[in-house]
């Protein structure tokens, strides 16, 4: 029961209220505050053991940082990307300069461990100047019409943020969108690249490895 609530959770743009809805016509009886600590409790946990099944990143990545709304004070999420779309990491900060950016660069290159051949990102200077200092050697691109693949990552979490009407913190916003940054592209395969029975082939799998990593073989899926 708690592995389909943390999956339709970060699956779907759903609020917490809008779970315990459904789950009560069930039989189940769970409220959107349970719900709510059960992402909290179990999101990163389930976020990791997905990470730790996709393969390596490749070696392009794409670096874009997007406002988001906290308590009504602007702050920025900064996210990469690989070439194939995987995300590779978030941030949430509360400026958008070359000291953040450092940081950004920083922490993705300790949880990634692994260097990037390329780095792309738009016309911020700040990139640039963090670029020069954490990882000169690395080939750094700066095109705002480069940078699309980073710029579209950011559209699931645009929904999300409008079905949770905004975050409450930083750092409840750093937790939620971290595992939901993790569990929410196991269940968005590029799906136009498939054909219908390629598709429902690769959702039964993610399905299984899904049950696999939360213990949740023989219970209700996440659908």
């Amino acid at each position: 029961m708690i592995a389909h609530c943390v999956g339709r959770c970060f699956r779907f743009p759903l609020g917490f209220r809008e779970i315990e809805g459904p789950m009560r016509e069930s039989g189940v009886l769970v409220s959107h505050r349970t719900v709510r600590r059960w992402c909290a409790k179990f999101g990163q946990t389930h976020a990791d053991g997905l990470c730790r099944r996709r393969p390596r990143p490749g070696d392009k990545w794409h670096l874009d940082e997007v406002f988001v709304k906290i308590n009504g004070v602007r702050h920025y999420l900064w996210r990469a990307v690989d070439q194939d779309g995987n995300v590779l990491d978030i941030l949430v900060q509360n400026r958008r300069n070359t000291a953040a950016a450092r940081r950004f660069f920083r922490t993705l290159l300790k949880k990634t461990r692994s260097v990037p051949r390329v780095v792309v990102t738009d016309k911020l200077r700040s990139y640039g100047a963090a670029h020069r200092e954490v990882m000169p050697s690395v080939e750094h691109r700066s095109h705002k019409g480069l940078n699309n693949r980073a710029e579209n990552s950011h559209q699931p979490t645009r929904q999300r943020e409008r079905a949770m009407k905004g975050f409450r913190s930083t750092g409840g916003a750093q937790r939620f969108l971290a595992a939901f940054s993790g569990i929410s592209p196991h269940f968005r395969p590029r799906r136009h690249l498939m054909t219908a029975t390629e598709y429902r082939t690769e959702m039964t799998t993610r399905f299984a490895i899904w049950d696999e990593i939360t213990g949740a073989t023989g219970q209700p899926t996440a659908a």
